[in-house]
């Protein structure tokens, strides 16, 4: 069984070293997460198009929202690959890679697709581009997968017909249609499936429960474990209650008019429903694999934009900044952020104050003074520096 990947994408100013320089921020970065909570390795985000300060605060209020949607409809195409695949953990762990690639090979090997995701676009222009492809991806998928459910609900239906007990399954080859009473125009024959211990129940008092039944009319059509089918005649006037009382009593009344060909034709649709599920079965998977790598290359570049906004906003221009992707696991990465947080704490001047140990803590009255004036909300997860983070089961 795999277990979930876990990064964490980071962004400091040069400044943090004596150097300036952004290699040396990086080594930084490492040493402050210490290799056994995770590898530090640079990610190289291109210089897009800035706008007004106005603008920016808005597109970072847009890409957090926009983080979360590509993040639940990831989740959900990954429910619906363990689904299709009925939990097996490896085939599922196989049909998840990005651009034929496993998850972390992608990751290392991160370029902005400069291609689709043109750089000489504003920031608003690419936000509503990966907006509407997450929202058409999130809608293509869910229709497919949708369509398979409702197939494979279709095809189980009919196979408990053929298998199941006397209360679901079909009567075709049952029931002959010499037991039926069909010319008569007042008197018509109800099928009643009995539960085994309340056949005795049954055989005292169904005359009774409701006017007009045909004493002595009740014939044992078969019998299995749970079940014994019954046949009585009654007259139709008092059939909806007859059948009514019945159902108080859980004994199961089945519906069924005699076809002549009917059992072929319940055949052949089973037949039929079985080739079209395995046909929408494949068609389902390669949809939902397609349909997760490209929303993993989706949110990862909504993400890799939120951090270039975020540092804008946080560090200032000229563009100064250090930006790096850290791999961890979900166990090391709340240690790696602490150690991060000992570190680089003090980029948050007035926010973060000193315990009497000397350690930085957050000075929440001073963040969210900070963030009103910036035009921005607070979250519980504010650091002083950029940090997003990314897991994946």
């Amino acid at each position: 069984m795999s277990q979930p990947s876990s990064y964490l994408f980071v962004s400091l100013p040069s400044s943090i070293v004596p150097s300036s320089h952004k290699d040396d921020a990086l080594q930084s970065i490492q040493n402050a997460v210490d290799s056994s909570n995770g590898t530090v390795q640079g990610l190289s985000i291109p210089e897009f198009k800035i706008g007004t300060l106005d603008a920016l605060v808005q597109q970072a209020d847009e890409l957090g929202k926009l983080d979360n949607s590509s993040s639940g409809v990831v989740a959900k195409i990954g429910d619906a690959l363990n689904n299709i695949l009925e939990g097996d953990k490896r085939k599922v762990a196989e049909s998840k890679g990005v651009d034929d690639k496993p998850l972390d090979q992608y990751l290392r090997s991160f370029a902005w697709n400069k291609v689709k995701y043109r750089t000489e676009k504003t920031l608003a222009e690419l936000i509503d581009m990966l907006q509407k492809e997450i929202n058409s991806l999130d809608n293509d998928v869910r229709s497919k997968y949708n369509q398979y459910n409702s197939t494979r609900t279709n095809l189980t239906a009919l196979q408990r017909k053929q298998t199941g007990n006397l209360s679901t399954k079909s009567l075709v080859t049952i029931v002959p249609p010499s037991l039926l009473i069909n010319e008569s125009e007042y008197i018509e024959t109800h099928l009643i499936a009995v539960p085994n211990q309340n056949v005795k129940e049954f055989l005292r008092n169904y005359e009774t429960i409701s006017p007009m039944i045909v004493p002595r009319s009740a014939t044992e059509v078969q019998k299995d474990d749970e079940f014994v089918l019954y046949s009585v005649a009654g007259f139709k006037k008092h059939g909806p209650e007859f059948l009514n009382k019945c159902r108080e009593r859980k004994w199961i009344p089945r519906d069924f008019k005699f076809k002549q060909g009917g059992a072929e034709e319940e055949k052949e649709e089973l037949k039929r429903v079985e080739g079209e599920e395995r046909k929408l079965w494949g068609e389902c998977l390669r949809m939902c694999r397609t349909g997760w790598s490209d929303g993993m290359s989706i949110w990862i570049h909504v993400i890799v934009l939120r951090v270039f906004v975020e540092s804008v906003l946080r560090y200032g221009l000229p563009m100064d900044f250090a930006t790096g992707l850290i791999k961890t696991s979900p166990k090391q990465a709340k240690k790696a952020k602490t150690n991060l947080d000992s570190a680089f704490n003090y980029l948050g001047g007035n926010a973060f104050g000193r315990d009497k140990k000397g350690r930085a803590v957050k000075d929440d009255q001073s963040v969210a003074q900070d963030m009103q004036a910036a035009g921005g909300g607070l979250g519980e997860d504010y650091t002083a520096y950029v940090l997003y983070p990314l897991e994946v089961e």
